[in-house]
């Protein structure tokens, strides 16, 4: 099994790969594609040429792995190892020229999440966990990366990409949630998770998520000591419905609300 340190640096090969792809094309868009006919689910040039450049670096370096990809597919499912790709998490907020989203790369071993990484090359930062530390480097300082304690949700900041993401029977128990909550903020796609590992947020509820956007960030919340979950608890790390909390004790009576 590699060490943690030597996957850190190989996704910081992947990261750059893809943010060479991506960064002349922020703010200067050509195209916008749309993946779903019946709602809008952009993609953009710059989404299918960063996954494909990360791509070749996996296949070079880790030719028996696997690679499920945002664009490109799975291949390779059954292989011990797989690379999970998501080349910009949150789309919509990169085509409107926001510096909400994220190059998002993650590994499983055993069908677990083992090491995710989220690199943001506009604002430079990259948030990497390994789940059991977790570091952001800024201007090439490293910082490790611990949540917060907030054991109440009186005094908790929750945040989610937004409410149209949940269906017509998951909305009620986010809203029962929300309601309780401090403050709720929508609109920060893979930032959300990695703002709740630096210990500025303390709770995010999605749904409707898919492997890519996850399994990543899996590593750095629970690095940082957080707690990630589906809604009844259990494993996360294949979508679906999502909740990320900075203390043990605040996910426990947020998952109490969403099961009832």
């Amino acid at each position: 099994m590699l060490a943690s340190d030597q996957l850190k640096f190989f996704c910081e090969a992947l990261a750059k790969a893809a943010s060479d792809e991506i960064l002349p094309r922020f703010r200067n868009l050509v195209r916008v594609d749309n993946k779903d006919e019946n709602a809008f689910d952009p993609v953009t040039e710059a989404d299918r040429a960063a996954e494909a450049a990360m791509r070749r670096l996996i296949a070079e370096r880790f030719p028996e792995d696997g690679i499920d990809g945002e664009e490109h597919g799975l291949e390779r499912g059954d292989a011990e190892a797989v690379w999970i790709l998501d080349p910009i998490d949150g789309t919509r907020g990169f085509i409107v020229g926001l510096p909400t989203w994220g190059v998002l790369i993650g590994r499983m071993e055993g069908g677990r999440p083992r090491i995710g990484m989220m690199h943001q090359p506009f604002v430079g930062e990259t948030f990497f966990g390994d789940c059991e530390t977790a570091v952001l480097t800024r201007a090439g300082i490293e910082t490790p990366l611990r949540t917060r304690p907030c054991p109440d949700l009186a005094d908790a900041a929750l945040l989610s990409t937004g409410p149209d993401f949940f269906s017509d029977e998951e909305r009620p128990a986010f809203e029962a949630v929300s309601r309780e909550a401090k403050l709720t903020r929508f609109g920060t796609d893979c930032y959300g998770y990695c703002v709740l590992a630096a210990g500025q947020a303390d709770l995010v509820v999605e749904a409707g998520l898919k492997i890519q956007d996850i399994a990543p960030l899996i590593p750095i919340v629970e690095g940082a000591g957080g707690v990630v979950t589906d809604w009844s608890g259990g494993p996360a790390g294949s979508g679906g419905q999502v909740v990320a909390s900075g203390d043990p004790r605040l996910h426990e009576q947020v998952l109490k609300k969403l099961s009832g």
